[in-house]
């Protein structure tokens, strides 16, 4: 039996400009009525990289009202409690994170920064990172998870992290 409830979904990043952001507009597009998501920073650049909004417009996803923002934002009383958490760069997963209201889940979901791709291979390096997301989302999305315990849902997710196109793994 499906559960009503919609889940908050925390993709972090240490910049918070490209691969969170990337991943927090095909979440809320793929999962809506399930997941909503919201993507931070440990160090965000304050402003998300503009290939990722070209990117994700391109492909008709809704780019208005994302932005470069800290996850001390999702840290303090107010905010919505989180579900999941994945980190999605390998700087950010090695860092102290605040401590979560609700206990989340975690997993780390590297993949490599296409912001660090200058020149004509910058626009390929992004749609391979979305590509490499929606895989993951889209996984994510077929898990039972109103219907399977925490630590089997843990293991699950740190499986989706090590799919095609992962980084360094963290356990």
């Amino acid at each position: 039996m499906m559960s009503d409830r919609i889940y908050n979904v925390l993709f972090l990043c240490t910049g918070n400009s490209a691969r969170s952001v990337l991943a927090e507009a095909l979440l809320n597009k793929a999962g809506i009525g399930r997941f909503r998501a919201f993507s931070a920073g440990s160090h965000p650049r304050g402003a998300v990289h503009p290939m990722a909004l070209e990117v994700l417009d391109g492909l008709g996803l809704e780019t208005e009202g994302l932005r470069s923002k800290s996850w001390d934002e999702f840290a303090v009383d107010g905010a919505p409690e989180i579900d999941f958490i994945f980190t999605v760069c390998d700087n950010a997963a090695g860092e102290t994170c605040p401590v979560w209201p609700g206990k989340p889940i975690t997993a780390h979901w590297g993949i490599e920064d296409p912001a660090a791709i200058e020149g004509p291979g910058q626009r390929q390096a992004f749609l391979d990172a979305l590509m490499y997301m929606r895989n993951r989302i889209s996984l994510f999305l077929a898990l039972p998870i109103a219907s399977i315990d925490r630590m089997t849902l843990g293991v699950k997710l740190r499986e989706i992290g090590r799919s095609e196109g992962a980084t360094g793994v963290i356990a």
